[in-house]
């Protein structure tokens, strides 16, 4: 009996000691990210662009933008969004890769968008490029965007 007891003691060691397995939810947690990042461009759409950004925005989100300029926080993100060039926009995106961190806590996205505007004259402007965003899971279990 001392045998298997010592057995049993010895097998709930190593099975405590070893790796955890691969989040077993990355494929759940990549659709829940491509269902955010579509629910992200609907609000933009929507709202614009300083109500999107700021909805799906972690309190201490960064984005990068024209310039290598970077904005610090939701409210300056929104501030940012709120100059009359960026009123009446069109932009439109879609993951093409997610990644979720191992803890699926955190997951990373990149694709294609579109950013369509009008100049002072009414000329529609055109701008193509890659975004790669970076999503923090929230207490609500919600995603907000770390780095844009």
């Amino acid at each position: 009996m001392k045998k298997v007891f010592k057995f049993f003691i010895l097998m709930l060691i190593l099975n405590g000691c070893s790796p955890k397995s691969e989040t077993k939810n990355a494929a759940y947690i990549k659709l829940e990210i491509v269902k955010t990042e579509k629910d992200f461009e609907k609000l933009v759409a929507e709202k614009g662009p300083a109500e999107g950004f700021y909805q799906f925005a972690d309190s201490c989100a960064v984005i990068k933008r024209e310039h290598d300029t970077i904005i610090i926080g939701k409210n300056n993100i929104k501030n940012y969004y709120s100059n009359p060039r960026y009123q009446n926009v069109t932009v439109t995106w879609s993951p093409d890769a997610v990644t979720v961190s191992y803890a699926g806590d955190m997951a990373s996205s990149y694709g294609k968008y579109v950013w369509i505007s009008k100049d002072s004259s009414g000329k529609e402007q055109i701008s193509k490029g890659i975004f790669h965003t970076v999503w923090k899971k929230q207490k609500d279990r919600s995603w907000k965007y770390i780095w844009d």
